[in-house]
């Protein structure tokens, strides 16, 4: 039989029962009790509830009355059985009633929840452990068995918790406590209740991460997206089980380590491990290790190993030509029925033929040999439809490039502009050598750039979607075109980049003597350079774009600092002011990653630097304030003094991840 102390009462039933408990009271199995017994200590007598007494008559109490009685509102005797069930022959059941319940018992914890402060003060004598305890202050060792039964662990238990409340004098439920309890009165499954309120994400324990997982993180959250030519990260772990993808796997860690704190002994470790299982004699040539090498390629430019980027360049090159990458039949022979594979092969040639274009272009040393490689592999789609798998029929490159000569209303990728940017960028570095601001190659050149700006879509014209996120691929689009404006247009410009010269990190100095006129040519620099600040201004994390950017904001640099370095400043220079504070500051914070970034930020620091040096003799001049006016004298050397001043302090300033 049950007793009636282990079972509480449902609270639609507590209403329910005609006797009453009017105290707490112990369950006892005496049969003396009647109406005209002593009921308490004091002598005090119940009498019957018609009797029409002034005083309230106190009624003879039981414990409690059986549930038979209780539905048929009879006064029950309190024994087990009781007399009417004995004379029925109906089972006698008994449920403990909560009328009259005053609150916890002297010393124990008080409840801290509202809602479950009329609950039975004793919780612990349940014999059942998958029932949760409806007092929220119960004691620590039912709380720890009812989390363990459902894997879930309290945030206290967690690895590098401090050691919560519930080790005091008042225990602090937990949310697995909230959650049973109301679910145990609302015919709820705890767990699930919780999971489904924290977006499925209550896990019994946070796993540590290997080396290896966390560089895999790394890779995906800060690189994936500026490069994103391998499998998205579902997808190649699946062909990750098969072992052909270890050489890529290796060298997409060793990236990723850069934007983690491994130590440098680590991170070459895996640098060791990457380049080994590429170059493995063995190892099959496919478009697996293409893809690793040129990972390593990225990394290795950012990271100051230029030399070595370009070994490995060739080397992929040749490798690319030989398996036949540039091939429209690549994609389906190798892409084993999966479109999504087929597309990550169609992206390795196409990111493979834009990184050995801005590797030429920013450092001006190699040439660009793959845009003379016939190729007919199909567009890339839109970064979404390649995360979700969601492959359209793909389009080709006469495809973009007639697009103005043809009636249908095609819509083209991000990447795909992204490749008509290289495509440009490879027609200027062919060009024959251009005699004078007016030669015809020059103009040439500049209608292509003009023409991809004009016929851009209106969704295509900024590198920031509608919804504020960013799109890295026409974010490297227009950064490649203002890139190349500068490349044409600084030659025949009448800014001299001899206070710029030793500003070399990114590619030789290229010396342009001064003019006397405000020519077109100043006109397109200018404009391209302070384009390329504006980018800086994006609300997006600046390591978020290739890293390929450093030495494109350098280019921009060498055009402000050469405008900064003129002896006549315009009034209106405060704006050119700002963008060497833009572009100061963006190189001070890539560097907190690329080497590059760094080795370039010192040398503009350093040339910002001679070039203040340089303007505060020129104020000794005379000459220099001719034209200003005082207001506009005081406002000049308090602008070069801010700037130097932030300048000198970017040293000292943690280098911060974007």
């Amino acid at each position: 039989m049950v007793s009636p102390a282990d079972i509480p009462l449902p609270p639609d039933d507590m209403d329910s029962a005609s006797t009453s408990v009017h105290h707490p009271a112990s369950m006892s199995g005496s049969s003396s009790a009647s109406p005209n017994a002593p009921a308490d200590a004091d002598g005090s007598r119940s009498s019957d509830q018609n009797s029409g007494s002034d005083a309230k008559a106190r009624e003879s109490t039981v414990p409690a009355a059986c549930l038979a009685c209780r539905s048929k509102h009879l006064k029950c005797d309190g024994q087990n059985p009781c007399a009417r069930c004995v004379s029925s022959q109906s089972e006698c059941v008994y449920v403990a009633s909560r009328r009259g319940y005053k609150g916890p018992r002297r010393g124990a914890v008080l409840n801290p929840n509202k809602r479950q402060a009329t609950s039975p003060p004793d919780v612990s004598s349940s014999s059942s452990t998958t029932e949760c305890p409806m007092l929220l202050g119960s004691r620590n060792g039912s709380i720890m068995a009812h989390t363990m039964d459902t894997g879930f662990t309290p945030p206290s238990m967690m690895p590098g918790a401090t050691p919560g409340p519930q080790f005091g004098s008042t225990p602090v439920a937990s949310n697995m406590e909230l959650y049973k309890s109301y679910c145990s009165i609302n015919g709820i499954d705890p767990v699930g209740f919780a999971m489904n309120h924290h977006n499925g994400s209550i896990p019994p324990l946070v796993p540590v991460q290997s080396l290896a997982d966390r560089c895999l993180d790394s890779y995906y959250h800060h690189f994936f997206a500026s490069h994103p030519f391998v499998l998205p990260r579902e997808h190649l772990m699946r062909m990750a089980k098969g072992g052909m993808v270890e050489p890529l796997l290796a060298a997409m860690r060793w990236v990723g380590s850069i934007f983690v704190d491994v130590g440098p002994s680590a991170r070459d470790g895996l640098f060791d491990e990457a380049y080994r299982l590429i170059y493995e004699s063995q190892r099959p040539r496919d478009g697996f290790i293409v893809q690793a090498m040129m990972v390593l390629i990225v990394g290795l430019d950012g990271s100051c190993q230029q030399d070595k980027a370009r070994e490995i360049l060739n080397d992929v090159e040749r490798l690319a030509l030989e398996i036949d990458l540039n091939t429209r039949p690549f994609a389906t022979i190798h892409g084993q029925g999966m479109p999504v594979l087929e597309e990550s092969w169609r992206r390795t040639w196409w990111d493979l033929f834009i990184i050995d274009g801005m590797i030429a272009g920013v450092h001006r040393v190699t040439n660009f040999l793959l845009f003379d490689v016939p190729a007919d592999v199909a567009l890339p789609c839109e970064e979404h439809q390649y995360l979700s798998a969601n492959i359209p029929i793909p389009l080709y490159l006469e495809d973009l490039e007639d697009r103005d000569f043809s009636d249908e209303d095609r819509e083209f990728s991000s990447f795909a502009y992204r490749i008509l940017c290289g495509r440009n960028l490879g027609k200027f570095m062919r060009t024959p050598p251009i005699f004078g601001p007016e030669d015809e190659n020059l103009a040439r050149i500049e209608a292509l750039l003009t023409n991809w700006r004009l016929h851009l879509p209106q969704t295509k014209r900024d590198a920031l979607q509608k919804d504020g996120k960013l799109d890295e691929m026409m974010f490297q689009a227009h950064m490649m075109m203002h890139a190349t404006s500068i490349l044409l247009h600084q030659p025949h410009s009448q800014l001299d980049t001899t206070p710029t010269q030793n500003i070399n990190s990114c590619a030789p100095h290229q010396m342009v003597p001064a003019g006397d006129l405000f020519n077109t040519h100043t006109k397109h620099t200018i404009a391209s350079a302070c384009a390329i600040s504006t980018m800086i201004t994006h609300r997006v994390p600046l390591l978020s774009h290739t890293h390929f950017f450093t030495c494109v904001i350098t280019l921009s640099s060498i055009v402000h600092l050469s405008r900064w370095a003129l002896f006549f400043i315009p009034h209106d220079d405060d704006d050119l002011r700002q963008q060497v504070r833009l572009n100061i500051g963006a190189l001070n914070q890539l560097a907190g990653v690329w080497a590059a970034a760094d080795r370039a930020r010192g040398q503009v620091k350093a040339v910002a630097q001679e070039i203040y040096q340089a303007k505060k003799q020129q104020r000794l001049n005379s000459q220099f304030w001719v034209g200003l006016t005082q207001e506009d004298m005081l406002n000049t050397i308090a602008t070069d003094d801010s700037i130097i001043n932030e300048i000198e302090s970017l040293q000292a300033l943690p280098n911060l991840l974007g």
